[in-house]
């Protein structure tokens, strides 16, 4: 009896099933890594994102991806980010032989959607409980990081300017005083909190009062960009706050919205500020060569030359950074140094009120991840302790936990297990009150790094081990 297309269908599924995908298994193998840690690191990953329905993820699904069994949903994007970061380059669909995704609005016409439609959207998508899986279901991809072309930078204003209000309420200095106002209260919330505090209230904002003003008349050019201006250091705080709650498929979203609005308001500072930022968190989950790319554009059509020198310092040690990261030694060093003259310069309170924070501490965090990254642990020992000294703890708390955390990170890779205890638990004090997903990280290499230690009966180890895993119970 022949065959039934129901049987050959079936035959079919089998057969594709058990075809071995030697790509995947060989970019595996180029990681070093086991399936079990392609799982681990895989779900981690998929909880930066919420991606709930991931987190089971085991050796068992990697086993079967790598037999022929193709992911689906998030997946595998999920999959791509996750061997992307351990090779700090970018690894495709194609790649590590998985299906494309289902075709999507082409990748040219994404700067070409109306800002104001794109906020309205975002932050609606963001507060909308039903909606909110659509926005979280981005998964963060160096493969979204391309940037429009020049022409799109030029044309910006003017397409703003020629957009039709969709009110007649004339917007005036009041507003704009209100914008800059709400940039300063939740700016320093986020330096003292962490960005998992008020990051929901700053997006109904957002999606409320400032889509309203921006969708208003206005009585002047200059009043028009000055309320752009304003606008964006917003939307690119929302994107910093989900950064640091290591949302960062959202935190994505929102710093490309905020580059639209500052091209629109022809901010050249604002724009080279938040391409600083999506350079930074590149460099963060392990992507050099984008993140250059990135911090590289944060130099450039004017994005420094016309920056006060706080910000020019803040740009510059970014890209000290990315070049670190890319393994271009001498010119991350050279650029430490001008990032040191560029401070020097700054006067106190100079500058837009994006840069507040921006001081010798922060130079000194920076200078010391860039060192890191240049596997001179002496270095950056020596910098993040003169971050601690010369930090205001209490404002900026956040940030103070974090240094703490990276400092006992490093005297711990140079054996000087009971001072890494100290500055740790230096850092956990640091923390109360903190909801970050960076300090909570923090923690987690804390946990980790005191594991072998964990049943050698050391008292400073196993109370600062029940301290930190107490701290992650509150704050999962």
């Amino acid at each position: 009896m022949g065959k039934t297309g129901k049987d050959r269908f079936a035959e079919l599924g089998r057969t594709v099933a058990h075809t071995r995908n030697t790509r995947l298994a060989a970019v595996i193998r180029e990681t070093g890594w086991s399936q079990e840690q392609v799982a681990a690191h895989f779900r981690r990953v998929a909880a930066e994102n919420q991606a709930s329905e991931l987190l089971a993820t085991t050796r068992s699904h990697i086993n079967q991806w790598v037999r022929g069994v193709q992911p689906s949903g998030r997946a595998p994007d999920t999959l791509c980010e996750t061997l992307s970061r351990r090779l700090r380059r970018t690894v495709t669909r194609a790649e590590v032989g998985l299906r494309s995704a289902s075709p999507t609005v082409p990748e040219a016409s994404e700067w070409s959607v109306d800002t104001l439609d794109a906020l309205v959207e975002l932050g609606s998508s963001d507060l909308d409980m039903e909606r909110r899986h659509v926005l979280e279901g981005s998964v963060y991809s160096v493969v979204g990081l391309s940037l429009p072309g020049q022409s799109w930078w030029e044309q910006a204003p003017e397409r703003a300017r020629s957009r039709l209000p969709a009110s007649g309420h004339v917007v005036g200095s009041s507003e704009v005083d209100d914008v800059r106002e709400m940039m300063d209260v939740f700016s320093r919330r986020d330096q003292r909190r962490g960005g998992r505090a008020g990051r929901t209230a700053l997006a109904a904002y957002l999606w409320s009062d400032l889509a309203t003003y921006l969708n208003s008349r206005f009585p002047s050019e200059e009043l028009r960009r000055e309320l752009f201006s304003a606008a964006g250091e917003l939307v690119y705080l929302c994107g910093w706050m989900n950064f640091d709650a290591s949302r960062h498929g959202v935190a994505e979203s929102y710093f490309k919205l905020a580059l639209r609005v500052a091209a629109e308001a022809d901010d050249a500072p604002l724009a080279g500020h938040i391409l600083r930022a999506m350079a930074h968190q590149a460099v963060d989950l392990g992507h050099p060569k984008p993140a250059l790319d990135l911090a590289t554009a944060s130099l450039e059509r004017k994005r420094y030359s016309l920056a006060s020198p706080r910000e020019k310092a803040l740009l510059g040690v970014v890209h000290a950074r990315s070049l670190a990261a890319a393994g271009q030694r001498q010119e991350a060093l050279a650029a430490l140094l001008r990032a040191e003259d560029d401070l020097a310069t700054a006067d106190d309170g100079e500058g837009p009120g994006r840069v507040f924070f921006f001081g010798e501490a922060s130079l000194a965090h920076e200078t010391a991840c860039t060192l890191l990254d240049l596997g001179d642990l002496k270095a950056a020992q020596r910098e993040f302790v003169r971050s601690v000294r010369t930090r205001r703890a209490t404002p900026f708390a956040r940030t103070h936990s974090v240094t703490l955390g990276y400092l006992g990170a490093v005297q711990a890779q140079q054996g000087e297990l009971e001072a890494a205890c100290h500055t740790w638990s230096s850092a956990l004090d640091a923390m109360d009150g903190v909801q970050s997903g960076r300090a909570r990280e923090a923690v987690v290499t804390m946990r980790r790094v005191l594991s072998p230690f964990r049943n050698r009966g050391i008292p400073v180890v196993a109370e600062l081990d029940a301290r930190a895993k107490a701290v992650l119970d509150r704050v999962a």
